[in-house]
């Protein structure tokens, strides 16, 4: 099994589309915490405008902890399309090359195909994480340095620095399970077709139509919401409350859960019964 995940691994990482999501990740980063070097002070003056007349600021709320929160919520809303590019193409690529007969002429079943392959890109949704964490957070923190984080939703929050870093790891690893619906959801449709344009096409369509649904205030839908997937992928916003709701999270993380295990459930079924012909 590791020798087939490595084989995909390279599969993936051979293909040029793989990097344009960190390539993509990269340089909008890069040009938010420019653009913060130059112009931080007048968005911190704005995110406070309201109540500079009531309290005092005093220390450096211009970090890379505030940088990285501002990044986090941003790219997580472009991220799906990223992850799609390759996650589409996973199985609908070896549909279009022909190679599934070669692949499955060797001992290889096709639960440990499509195991490999749920495998690797699980590692590259992550590794993709993980990369807009280093850029955001190692970068922010580099350049801007470290001190307390202001939040403001319904009030104002500020988290003093020693109680930062474990809501980061907690939002990261959230983020990162709210991804892999999204790549759960390409690996479904890359099993139906055999071109890997409509995957992607499909699992933005699908994202957008869900995004659209929870925002509709209408009764029926109202109650249907707290199911959609896209209703929890900006969760990993719960850890930057206080107190953090607990329960809130681990229902998060259960919906999530679920919608991958239903997707790649459907995924194994269609695979395992698919008339491979090419």
């Amino acid at each position: 099994m590791i020798d087939l995940v490595k084989i995909e691994l390279y599969k993936i990482f051979r293909k040029w589309r793989t990097y344009i999501g960190f390539i993509a990740i990269a340089i909008i980063v890069s040009l938010i915490e420019i653009s913060m070097l130059l112009q931080g002070e007048n968005y911190l003056k704005f995110l406070t405008r309201n109540l500079e007349g009531l309290f005092v600021f005093e220390g450096n709320f211009l970090n890379g902890y505030l940088i990285s929160y501002l990044v986090l919520g941003a790219l997580l809303v472009h991220i799906p399309f990223l992850i799609s590019l390759v996650a589409g193409d996973l199985l609908a690529g070896e549909a279009t090359a022909g190679t599934f007969r070669m692949l499955l002429t060797r001992p290889v079943s096709r639960a440990q195909l499509i195991t490999a392959k749920i495998i690797a890109a699980t590692i590259y949704t992550n590794l993709m994480i993980a990369f807009l964490a280093v850029v955001s957070l190692g970068l922010g923190v580099l350049l801007f340095g470290t001190g307390e984080l202001i939040v403001i939703k319904d009030v104002l929050i500020i988290f003093p620095k020693d109680d930062i870093l474990w809501r980061f790891f907690v939002g990261y690893g959230l983020a990162s399970l709210s991804m892999m619906v999204v790549t759960s959801l390409a690996f479904f449709f890359s099993s139906l077709v055999e071109n890997a344009i409509g995957p992607i096409v499909s699992t933005m369509a699908v994202i957008i139509v869900f995004y659209i649904l929870s925002a509709i205030d209408v009764d029926l839908l109202q109650k249907l919401q707290p199911y959609f997937f896209t209703s929890y992928m900006h969760s990993w916003d719960v850890v930057f409350n206080t107190p953090v709701d607990t329960e809130e999270l681990w229902k998060a993380a259960g919906i999530l859960s679920f919608h991958i295990f239903i997707f790649l459930g459907i995924t194994y079924f269609i695979f395992r019964k698919k008339d491979i012909t090419s």
